[in-house]
């Protein structure tokens, strides 16, 4: 089994900064994509900022230019810089890791963190 935990989210002022971090525990063999995604009040869940297969970054757009991704793979953690953040950044943030949990594994399986909420005061 794999775990995922997040911390970092709460309450911050709009063009305010907070940083999420995600760590990665458990039966662990190589994690082929980390990222975050995120759910607002009332619309579907959204990526947010990925590393993908082969280390591609992919943000969506409506983040690109505040937020950024970074990963300590020794760690096996992914952090989310968020920065100049608004009012429609609030959401809950959820970690997500495309993770095989060994050399024999076919593919890779997703896990989910349990959700961070982050609040932005106009």
């Amino acid at each position: 089994q794999v775990q995922l935990v997040e911390s970092g989210g709460g309450l911050v002022q709009a063009g305010g900064s907070l940083r999420l971090s995600c760590a990665a525990s458990g039966s662990i063999f190589s994690i082929d994509a980390m990222g975050w995604f995120r759910r607002a009040p009332g619309k579907q869940r959204e990526l947010v900022a990925i590393f993908a297969l082969g280390g591609i970054i992919n943000y969506v757009d409506s983040v690109k230019g505040r937020f950024t991704i970074s990963r300590d793979n020794a760690k096996n953690t992914v952090y989310l810089q968020m920065n100049s953040l608004k009012f429609e950044d609030k959401a809950v943030y959820y970690c997500n890791a495309a993770v095989r949990t060994s050399p024999m594994a076919p593919r890779s399986e997703d896990y989910w963190g349990q959700g961070t909420q982050v609040t932005v005061s106009s």
